[in-house]
């Protein structure tokens, strides 16, 4: 492929608050230790994705949630996404051909170093693949929360992140585990990873390990209520600018019960020093072979059609359907 030929991307920019549009760019040639990358799909990370398209990204956060490949700036216009999968067409001789795995926004073509790339494995698929992002954020929650074999777990919240954290705790040989979620459609896809859903009401209590990834302030509290002698209470939600009241009075400190943060940007402390962040995701990446995974992968959407479907893949569903857990963007060859 020539220079010429590599000189043109299109791509997908939130415009407004909760506009988008697909604009071309020029794209210059791979430089040494660089590579083009073909897409092949990208996933849509809901949670974060919706607070960048709704422009509600505090500005105490812009740096912060800045994305690593992200043009633009908050709040408008900006090119934004962190879950793209291609084939490299040019680059270094090792990596022609190979599919990759980058942080980089909802583009046909684009150009990356290949520091920033991950060799997707041949056994996960590029829609599946998507989901490297989030596991490597589950993975990450899985070692700050440092479960033991046999405690009894809740995890609070059936999104994206919650379902892959409980997905991962359920292989800890005789733990007691259930997923709290008030979204009864979430059943289906939490069956088809052998999980068990209950509503927030009845979630069991006098928990050892807690992890909360609702994204809302009652999902906390119920966390609160179920959490049981010197239990712990990983919260992976992130609440953007809103304030989250919490009762911390009554049991929370006769139970000895530990609140803390867990966040992907560093390797969690239990292993850090040990993994690299490339490790991190080669390791998250091997993770997406087991095709029970496609359940949380969908719908799929053209990539031409991203600027009319992202409101509705971002927004409340219709009543009585399930919202979507990670569009996936396709790309035209």
């Amino acid at each position: 492929m020539t220079a010429a030929a590599a000189g043109t991307a299109t791509a997908f920019w939130t415009t407004g608050p909760g506009e988008g549009a697909i604009h071309g760019e020029t794209l210059r040639p791979p430089g040494p230790g660089e590579v083009l990358v073909r897409t092949l799909a990208s996933g849509i990370s809901r949670g974060t994705e919706r607070l960048v398209f709704n422009g509600r990204v505090p500005e105490s956060e812009w740096a912060r949630m800045r994305g690593p490949m992200q043009a633009g700036a908050f709040p408008f216009p900006v090119k934004y996404g962190y879950a793209a999968v291609g084939v490299v067409e040019e680059g270094p001789e090792e990596w022609l051909g190979q599919r990759v795995f980058c942080l980089h926004p909802h583009q046909d073509r684009f150009v990356a170093p290949v520091s920033m790339c991950a060799i997707v494995p041949d056994r996960v698929p590029e829609w599946r693949a998507v989901l490297a992002a989030n596991m490597e954020t589950a993975l990450n929650v899985i070692w700050d929360a440092q479960p033991l074999a046999g405690e009894r777990a809740l995890v609070i919240g059936a999104g994206v992140v919650g379902l892959l954290c409980a997905w991962l705790l359920s292989r800890f040989p005789a733990l007691e585990l259930a997923v709290a979620d008030p979204d009864p459609l979430r059943a289906p896809v939490a069956q088809r990873l052998g999980l068990r859903l209950v509503a927030p009401e009845d979630a069991p209590d006098n928990r050892d390990l807690i992890l909360h990834g609702s994204g809302n302030p009652e999902g906390l509290r119920t966390a609160l209520r179920c959490a049981g002698f010197e239990a712990r209470i990983l919260e992976a939600s992130w609440f953007g600018a809103a304030e989250c009241a919490l009762p911390l009075g009554e049991a929370f400190h006769a139970h000895r019960v530990t609140l803390r943060s867990t966040q992907v940007g560093h390797v969690a402390a239990p292993m850090r020093g040990r993994r690299s962040h490339a490790e991190r995701m080669a390791l998250a990446l091997s993770l997406l072979a087991d095709p029970a995974l496609d359940a949380l992968c969908g719908p799929m959407v053209a990539f031409r059609d991203l600027p009319r479907a992202m409101p509705g893949l971002l927004g409340a569903p219709p009543e009585g359907e399930a919202a979507p857990l990670l569009p996936v963007v396709t790309y035209e060859p």
